[in-house]
């Protein structure tokens, strides 16, 4: 049975526990300041002890791909090699790196961000096939733009290459592992989705076939950067909207043998996630964001980004109707993460609405003397947090044992510690107008600062 302080190897590199800051946006950029600014935001959670960081989605390619502003782009070598210095600052406190390697295909600004989109016309959004007709009902209504380029099978192999291209880089800069952002509808979900692959050739037409990207991806990182470890996001896109409305999309079932065959294929983890076809908050679930969207200084930044103040409403209309739809649900990806890791013998990620120490265990399987399932109901073998990083950059000293778990600013005895985050999203949405990932809710900032003071994020380091 494993702890949330055991060690764990991911394709032969070994993680000293099983605590990880999965992936967010960081909006640093490739500025002069880029490397200062993740050095900012992602030394903290190594600092606190986590035993892996990964470094939120960057782009393969120099122009387009951005899912939101300030997305930092690895398509350069000579970037790349300057983030050693995250890279060295990451390893000084004992913890790895992985980065996460992404394209947003139809999800990029190139189709959403109306200022970027005037601003840069010559930049294609590429897409795996037609966009459904779902999505150009959504064109035709003047919510998006579609004027997809459609990619050929000599741009596929091409799009993979810089995917290794990317990783090689990244290796070479010091980055202990490749994490792809298989879901959150980029462009990887989007070769794997019936809902968007309707291809011809060898890299559509059958789960197998649409499989077959991932496939070219992992031999172009094999080739070009080694046997780094080599994760992946696996989607299942059961909370998409129901039929008639969408039919063809991946279900549980399909998400389990997308993991089992990338297993085959030479994936060394997998992050099961429950996700839409479209970017909604089916992967932020929680409350509506009320204080970003009334945020004023930043009023004129969404209507740039959304084309005008009546498609801003519209916008925020839409994040208040998901808030109920999808209502907030403790570690909801637990359910797929079990039903994967029965079927793979490689590493399993879970990631989602984990929020507390004792949550964590079971996740793990660990014999707390209050359960009889132990390792035999265990749904993962690591466990990460993403938006509670946001509101406390050092939370993992006070999760992991024998640091300062004791303080726990929720008045309890501290054997069981939650986090501050409230899931409450005011961190998500000003990020479409390049705003840097931060809490911005106040009694959060409040707590956090009484638990500094308390010491409750400082770390003895051996």
């Amino acid at each position: 049975m494993a702890t949330l302080e055991d060690p764990i190897e991911i394709g032969g590199v070994t993680v000293p526990n099983r605590l990880y800051r999965a992936p967010l946006l960081e909006c640093a950029g490739n500025g002069p300041g880029a490397v200062d600014t993740l050095i900012d935001d992602l030394e903290p959670a190594a600092e606190s002890g986590v035993g892996l960081v990964c470094q939120g989605a960057t782009i393969v390619r120099g122009d387009g791909g951005c899912a939101a502003p300030g997305m930092t782009r690895v398509h350069d070598p000579d970037f790349v090699a300057r983030l050693s210095r995250l890279t060295d600052r990451i390893h000084d406190h004992g913890s790895r790196i992985f980065v996460q390697l992404e394209h947003g295909g139809l999800r990029s600004m190139e189709t959403w961000h109306a200022e970027y989109r005037r601003e840069n016309p010559d930049i294609e959004q590429l897409a795996v096939s037609t966009p459904p007709w779902q999505l150009r009902l959504l064109d035709r209504l003047g919510f998006l733009k579609y004027d997809p380029h459609v990619l050929s099978t000599d741009e596929v192999y091409d799009l993979a290459a810089d995917f290794g291209r990317a990783a090689a880089s990244a290796v070479a800069a010091g980055y202990d592992g490749i994490h792809l952002a298989g879901a959150n509808m980029g462009i990887v979900q989007q070769f794997l989705s019936p809902f968007y692959n309707r291809r011809e050739d060898e890299f559509g037409g059958s789960p197998e076939a649409r499989l077959e990207f991932l496939a070219v991806v992992h031999d172009e990182i094999r080739d070009r950067a080694g046997d780094v470890p080599l994760l992946t996001k696996v989607p299942a896109e059961t909370p998409a909207p129901p039929s008639p409305i969408v039919r063809r999309k991946l279900s549980l079932d399909d998400g389990v043998g997308i993991a089992c065959r990338l297993e085959k294929i030479g994936y060394d983890a997998v992050v099961p996630v429950r996700t839409s076809v479209v970017w909604d908050m089916s992967i932020v679930r929680g409350e509506y964001p009320r204080r970003a969207w009334e945020n004023e200084r930043l009023r004129e930044e969404y209507d740039a980004a959304f084309g005008s103040p009546v498609r801003r409403r519209l916008v925020s209309l839409a994040n208040r109707i998901q808030s109920l739809q999808y209502d907030f649900e403790p570690a909801w990806n637990a359910d797929f993460c079990r039903r994967v890791r029965d079927r793979v013998s490689i590493p399993v990620l879970a990631e989602g609405g984990i929020r507390e120490r004792a949550q964590m265990d079971r996740l793990l399987g660990t014999d707390d003397g209050d359960c009889d399932g132990g390792a035999a109901d265990a749904a993962c073998d690591m466990v990460g947090l993403a938006r509670p990083f946001y509101a406390e950059p050092r939370l993992g000293a006070r999760l992991l044992k024998g640091e300062s778990a004791e303080v726990d600013a929720r008045g309890r005895d501290g054997t069981n510690p939650s986090v501050l985050c409230e899931s409450c999203n005011n961190c998500t949405v000003p990020q479409v107008t390049g705003a840097p990932g931060i809490c911005r809710t106040p009694d959060v900032l409040r707590e956090r600062g009484e638990l500094e003071r308390k010491g409750a994020y400082d770390r003895s380091e051996s």
